[in-house]
């Protein structure tokens, strides 16, 4: 009923008043849940690798993650900066996505978590991609993200991209690195980078060294592959099989292939 249909004829000024009021509180009540997802996102709080962690989603997948030190432990925090971004409010979900906390208990599985990225433009979506296709415990360099989304010289770029990854964590720009070596930047801390790093089991002290001696490629001088040293195969060659290289050209010169899992 709408206040079109309200018999007002024997009503006194106080009843209309409440009767508009029951009306109006009828107009108040929740939407359906679907209706209501085509306005809002919803957010949950769930455990992860490095603290709690908000996360939002839609019913594409999860659009949006922010560790809980990042916003101060604020819910409201958290959902000012979604708006911000995606100029939609949120709204607290019963529940988190499915597969979700599997997943951040287990990256190995976050590949299979949908994820949207409909905020992005192509360039950073075939970034991430790229990015979520990195093994787990294993790091590749911006150059490495350039080549495989067939754009080599938009290295600074793919860092810019993977800056503005929403979904950190879930898709793994931590595990992309500077060409020297270094670790680099996240949008977390480099700090946060490198724990989960370490969570994930990655050789990050190996590396780091090798990096300080500018040894970026490791060769098995028995099969003549050569890999990024994080590279399991790198990882399992023999002490007294394996040779440093600065650059792939110096591992061509020496008669090396590039290893076709990690592809250097």
């Amino acid at each position: 009923m709408g206040t079109s249909d309200i018999d007002t004829s024997d009503m006194g000024t106080d009843d209309l008043t409440a009767a508009l009021a029951d009306e109006l509180r009828g107009l108040a009540a929740e939407p359906p849940r679907e209706l209501a997802a085509s306005v809002y996102g919803d957010w949950t709080l769930v455990p992860g690798p490095v603290g709690e962690l908000f996360v939002a989603f839609t019913p594409v997948g999860v659009s949006y993650i922010r560790t809980s030190e990042s916003v101060h432990g604020d819910a409201e925090e958290f959902q000012d900066t979604y708006r911000r971004v995606f100029d939609r409010p949120l709204r607290r979900a019963r529940h988190a996505p499915s597969g979700l906390e599997p997943a951040l208990r287990d990256p190995a599985r976050a590949a299979g978590v949908p994820v949207d990225l409909r905020v992005l433009t192509d360039f950073e979506r075939d970034v991430l991609v790229a990015a979520r296709r990195i093994p787990v415990g294993e790091t590749r360099p911006y150059a490495w993200v350039a080549r495989e989304i067939g754009r080599p010289r938009a290295v600074r770029a793919v860092g810019t991209a993977l800056g503005h990854n929403p979904v950190p964590v879930l898709i793994p720009c931590h595990r992309v690195t500077r060409s020297d070596g270094q670790l680099g930047q996240y949008v977390f801390g480099p700090a946060v980078k490198e724990r989960l790093l370490r969570t994930e089991l990655s050789n990050v002290d190996e590396a780091l060294g090798l990096a300080r001696a500018r040894v970026l490629y490791l060769g098995d001088s028995s099969t003549k592959v050569v890999c990024y040293p994080s590279c399991a195969r790198a990882r399992a060659i023999p002490a007294a099989n394996r040779e440093g290289l600065r650059t792939m050209a110096a591992a061509t010169q020496a008669g090396y292939r590039p290893c076709e899992l990690c592809g250097p």
